[in-house]
């Protein structure tokens, strides 16, 4: 696929390490004819209000958007399938944000510009046993998206451009391998590169799941994002008692300068993760760090950043004297509606200076098998923190999938 390929119209591994792969016709197809008037059709419609509400000069901002996405299938020819998807993404009434493109800088950001593009385009082969090869623009989604993700909050996913290998022929192992020439971003822009990933997963043990990843990330035009990350992530549970479960996770990793960066840098990453589940609660009490060295710190670009240092999307950028986040999850259900809050403190790795708190919840019921509805709130205070402010945002959201 080409570099860069986007359209535009004026208006308009699942599990812990596998990339999403649509389900193929119940049987081979005996000829391309077969193959293509034998798959399947997809759609999926999202609306979403957000208002955003920070104590400065920018004006509130109102963005009222639906997305919309159109893809299919087709059946598989000798071993070969190809998915094609569409999306697009509307405002409804009054453009009253910043989308980061629409040159209307009055107001808060919201980074769900209008548009049209060819979310997902791709070949996949399935001919050695236990192997999926894809070609062209996907999705990718690894471990919990700390590093690699799809930034499926937004209304604009992030795909890929790249020749991804997933092999599970070993019993209890994933292995995923991708080549990355194009990053097609949430604002509509693209980054080009040569990337590659390899993400090994063994998930043999009772006590959970071990992961080993490096990730070696070279920007073509932005060399100060170009990384090099190696790490090791366990997660899992254990049950106790009568309908109990102990929860856990650790990941270690280090990331240095690669590729043309100038820079000149070490920095760790750490996560530490425990908690419990009883009687329908879970709650889970964390600590994560991004090293900083004043000058350099660790950053995760290609993140599903929303889901990692609270929902205000703050910390989009790790700062140069990084960042320490301590939190405190709780969540269960209530008349089949889930619901969530959640406590952030923040401290700067170097120095330890206050970075503020923040208060998230959300609650979000499924209606069928088709529909789903959510309430969000994230509250940040930024307590005098270097260039941050008080900050709201609240969104309603409704969902559609076919």
């Amino acid at each position: 696929m080409k570099r860069g390929m986007k359209f535009y119209a004026g208006a308009t591994l699942s599990g812990m390490m596998a990339m999403a792969i649509l389900p193929h016709a119940a049987e081979a197809a005996e000829t391309i004819g077969e193959a293509l008037a034998g798959g399947k059709a997809s759609l999926d419609i999202r609306y979403r209000y957000e208002n955003v509400a920070q104590d400065n000069v920018l004006k509130d901002a109102n963005a009222s958007t639906v997305r919309s996405r159109l893809g299919y299938a087709t059946g598989s020819y000798h071993d070969v399938m190809a998915y094609l998807e569409f999306e697009n993404i509307t405002a409804v009434g009054a453009e009253d944000y910043n989308s980061g493109v629409n040159g209307k800088t009055a107001y808060s950001v919201v980074a769900d510009p209008e548009g049209s593009e060819v979310n997902q385009a791709y070949l996949s082969w399935g001919g050695i046993p236990g192997t999926t090869v894809k070609y062209g623009r996907q999705r990718i989604t690894l471990d919990n998206q700390r590093f690699i993700g799809n930034v499926g909050w937004r209304q604009n996913e992030q795909t890929y451009d790249a020749l991804s290998v997933v092999n599970k022929s070993l019993p209890d192992t994933i292995v995923t391998y991708a080549h990355l020439s194009n990053v097609d971003r949430i604002t509509g822009g693209n980054a080009e590169m040569s990337s590659n990933l390899l993400n090994a997963g063994y998930s043999g043990w009772a006590a959970g799941m071990l992961s080993a990843y490096a990730y070696m990330l070279d920007y073509d035009k932005t060399a100060s994002l170009s990384t090099q990350t190696y790490g090791l992530r366990f997660t899992g549970g254990t049950k106790i008692g009568d309908g109990g479960k102990v929860l856990y996770t650790v990941e270690l990793a280090q990331q240095g300068d690669y590729g043309k960066n100038p820079a000149n840098f070490d920095l760790n990453y750490t996560l530490a993760e425990l908690g419990g589940m009883w009687g329908g609660v879970t709650a889970k009490l964390g600590y994560e760090v991004l090293e900083g060295d004043g000058t350099n710190s660790v950053q995760t670009p290609l993140a599903t950043l929303h889901a990692f240092n609270g929902w205000a999307d703050q910390f989009l950028t790790t700062p140069a004297v990084g960042l320490e986040d301590s939190y405190l999850s709780v969540g269960g259900a209530v008349m089949g509606v889930k619901l969530v809050a959640v406590y952030h403190d923040f401290k700067a790795n170097k120095g330890g200076g206050d970075y503020g708190t923040e208060w998230d919840a959300q609650a979000a019921k499924k209606i069928g098998k088709l529909y789903s509805v959510v309430a969000k709130y994230a509250g940040y205070s930024a307590s005098g923190a270097p260039g941050k402010v008080d900050t709201d945002k609240l969104w309603l959201m409704g969902q559609v999938a076919f």
